[in-house]
């Protein structure tokens, strides 16, 4: 399948969601910066704690959510706001979350590495390697109710080493689950290369081991992550079983910021640049045909103000009131 093969409407989606997702991390960040300068103070400002960006990766979000249905499941990693915006979950109720304001989606409890969204049903968590189980039990509820709905899980290529990384692969693939394992392989595990943690070349391999298919995608290049990503829900809805895809793609900011990133060569950053997805994916839409400057111009204003509108939201929010610090917490509260 070739660009050409894909409606223009599916097409500029596709480029709305990715340059929303890169406004909002790059707004984000200047706001995360605000208050913890001369010193870096991780505690300090309107976001504190740590903060995870997916500045570069947006292919692997985008390619795969524009297949996916309402009920269909996302359970993301750590690094989750690409995910979340591409399945659609609120952008003010997010940014509030991640503010640790009371209108967030979890009451401001959660932050930004754990945001829950029932009715978009997306779900992340800083554990790491956490995703896969958790798919896999949307996928047995799928396969018990006999309900035609998939499950995505998502995971660096650190997760990728976990034991829960294997156990839930061998499971879904035993049991034929519609469940799809997404590796975000962006060469670092933190600060370990991949080639000094990982035993093989490229994590899609090891679907050989669970008999079910695996595929290695450029995550620089769009269209390629949503023809895999195509193929492999088709494939979990026919009830044919799981899939895995690894993404390869190429982080244009530290694991988190304020990271100095001393353990990474220069040539691996003017890479990253050089793979910039939502620069080829605009290229290409220029190049081919498919869309006008001013098309692409007027998507670009229309995100910047809808990411303006939701630190806005945020910002005015109140903050939860301290004796809500309990409530929602623990099984049986309020």
């Amino acid at each position: 399948m070739g660009v050409e093969e894909i409606p223009k409407e599916t097409l500029l989606e596709m480029y709305r969601t990715m340059h929303k997702i890169r406004t909002y991390e790059e707004t984000l960040a200047k706001w995360y910066y605000e208050g913890k300068s001369p010193r870096f103070d991780i505690s300090a400002g309107p976001i504190p704690g740590e903060l995870h960006l997916s500045s570069g990766q947006e292919s692997a979000a985008v390619g795969m959510c524009i297949h996916l249905k309402p009920e269909d499941a996302v359970i993301g990693t750590h690094r989750a706001h690409h995910f979340a915006i591409a399945k659609g979950v609120d952008l003010k109720k997010m940014t509030a979350e991640i503010f640790g304001k009371a209108t967030g989606l979890s009451g401001g409890k959660g932050g930004h590495m754990h945001l829950f969204d029932v009715s978009k049903n997306f779900s992340c968590s800083g554990i790491v390697g956490a995703s896969f189980p958790q798919a896999v039990g949307v996928g047995i509820a799928a396969k018990l109710k006999g309900e035609d709905y998939v499950a995505v899980a998502v995971g660096g290529d650190g997760a990728a080493n976990q034991g829960t990384f294997h156990e839930a692969l061998n499971l879904a693939a035993v049991w034929k689950l519609p469940v799809i394992f997404l590796i975000e392989d962006n060469g670092w595990a933190i600060s370990v290369p991949k080639e000094k943690s990982t035993a093989v070349a490229k994590n899609s391999e090891r679907a050989k081991a669970y008999g079910i298919p695996g595929v290695s995608v450029d995550g620089a290049d769009v269209i390629a992550v949503y023809e895999v990503a195509k193929e492999a829900v088709e494939r979990a809805r026919r009830g044919e079983g799981p899939s895995l895809i690894e993404v390869r793609t190429y982080r244009l900011r530290g694991h988190f910021e304020g990271d100095p990133q001393l353990y990474r060569p220069k040539e691996d950053l003017e890479l990253a640049k050089e793979k910039d997805p939502l620069r080829n994916f605009e290229k290409l839409l220029l190049e081919k045909g498919i869309a006008t400057e001013e098309e692409l111009s007027r998507i670009r204003e229309e995100n910047e103000k809808e990411v303006q509108e939701a630190i806005d939201f945020a910002l005015k929010s109140p903050y939860p009131e301290p004796e809500e610090a309990l409530k929602g917490v623990f099984a049986g509260g309020d």
